[in-house]
C-alpha cells in the first residue's frame, strides 16, 4: 500500500496489496469493487448513512461540472504542487474529499510536475467516495472518519481541508512535525447574493482557522480567491442551492424569490489559509 494505513479497529498497522489490507490482530479489509477502501467503522456512525447522501452528491456533482468553480479548482491545485515540490516523494491527503472534485485537480497539476507522490481522498460519505471513484483511479480513496482517521501517526506531509470541519488533534497527529495545512473555506461576501435573497439578516460568520487550530499550527499564509459567475437558468441556479446548506434552510418564500429569477449573478469569495505543523 502507499499510504501507511491504521486497522481502524486496533490502530495497528496495516498490509497488503490493492485487493486485501489486514493487521497483526488478523482484522482484515478487502478493497470495494469500485476500487476505495471502507474503513469506517459502525460505531463512528451518527447515522445509518452518515456524510452527504446520494442526492447531495448528484447535485453537486452537477453544478461542478458546469465549471463556474473551475477557476477555484486550479488555485488550490497550484497551490498545493507548489507546496509538494518541496518535499520529497510526499505524501498528500484531502481530507474530507467529498466526491473529489478538488482532489483529480491536485492529482492532475501534481501528475504534469511531479514525478513521484502520493495522494488519497478521505470522507465519511460513501455516496460520495463511490462518486469519486468513478472519475479517478489514480487517487487512494477511502471511506473513513475525519475524526480518527486510517493513517499512520506522522506519515503525512501535506493535507488540505477544503470546506470541511476542522479537526486539530487528528491534523497534528498525522502530519509529519513540518508538514502543511492547507484549508479552503468562504470569506465573508462567498455567495453574498444568493443570502441575501434568503435571508432577511446576513450574517458573516467570523470564522478563523487560527482560533480552531491552536498552538500545534503557525499561520503562514492566506490568499483570497474572489472572481464573479452568472448563472444562466433556473436548473442552475437550483443545482448551486441544493449542495449548500442554504438549500436546507430556505424558506418557502425565499424559493418563490429565486424561482423567479431567469438569472443570478454570484460573488465567488473564498480564503485559502497555509498553516505549518509545529
Amino acid at each position: 500500500m502507499p499510504f501507511d494505513l491504521n486497522c481502524p479497529v486496533c490502530l495497528q498497522p496495516l498490509q497488503g496489496d490493492l485487493k486485501h489490507l489486514e493487521c497483526p490482530e488478523h482484522h482484515s479489509y478487502d478493497a470495494a469493487k469500485q476500487g476505495y477502501w471502507n474503513l469506517l467503522l459502525a460505531n463512528q456512525k451518527r447515522s445509518k448513512d452518515p456524510g452527504d447522501n446520494a442526492e447531495m452528491v448528484q447535485a453537486r456533482g452537477q453544478f461542478l461540472s458546469l465549471g463556474y468553480y473551475q477557476q477555484l479548482a486550479q488555485t488550490i491545485a497550484l497551490r498545493l504542487t507548489e507546496r509538494a515540490t518541496a518535499h520529497a516523494a510526499p505524501r498528500i491527503v484531502d481530507m474530507g474529499c467529498g466526491e473529489g472534485y478538488y482532489t483529480q485537480q491536485m492529482q492532475q497539476q501534481l501528475q504534469q510536475n511531479i514525478s513521484d507522490y502520493q495522494l488519497a481522498g478521505l470522507d465519511i460519505s460513501k455516496h460520495a467516495i463511490k462518486a469519486a471513484c468513478r472519475h479517478n483511479k489514480d487517487v487512494t480513496w477511502m471511506v473513513a472518519s475525519g475524526a480518527r482517521m486510517p493513517i499512520a501517526d506522522a506519515s503525512i506531509d501535506l493535507m488540505t481541508v477544503l470546506f470541511s470541519r476542522l479537526m486539530p488533534d487528528e491534523f497534528s497527529r498525522t502530519l509529519k512535525p513540518g508538514a502543511e495545512l492547507l484549508i479552503a473555506y468562504p470569506g465573508d461576501d462567498h455567495l453574498i447574493e444568493l443570502r441575501t435573497l434568503i435571508y432577511t439578516e446576513v450574517r458573516h460568520s467570523g470564522f478563523t482557522p487560527e482560533s480552531v487550530l491552536g498552538e500545534a499550527f503557525e499561520a503562514r499564509q492566506t490568499e483570497t480567491i474572489r472572481y464573479t459567475f452568472t448563472l444562466t437558468n433556473q436548473s442552475q441556479i437550483n443545482a448551486l442551492l441544493a449542495m449548500t446548506p442554504h438549500g436546507w434552510r430556505i424558506t418557502q418564500a425565499a424559493r418563490e424569490r429565486l424561482a423567479a429569477l431567469q438569472q443570478l449573478e454570484l460573488t465567488l469569495d473564498v480564503c485559502l489559509a497555509r498553516f505549518r505543523r509545529a
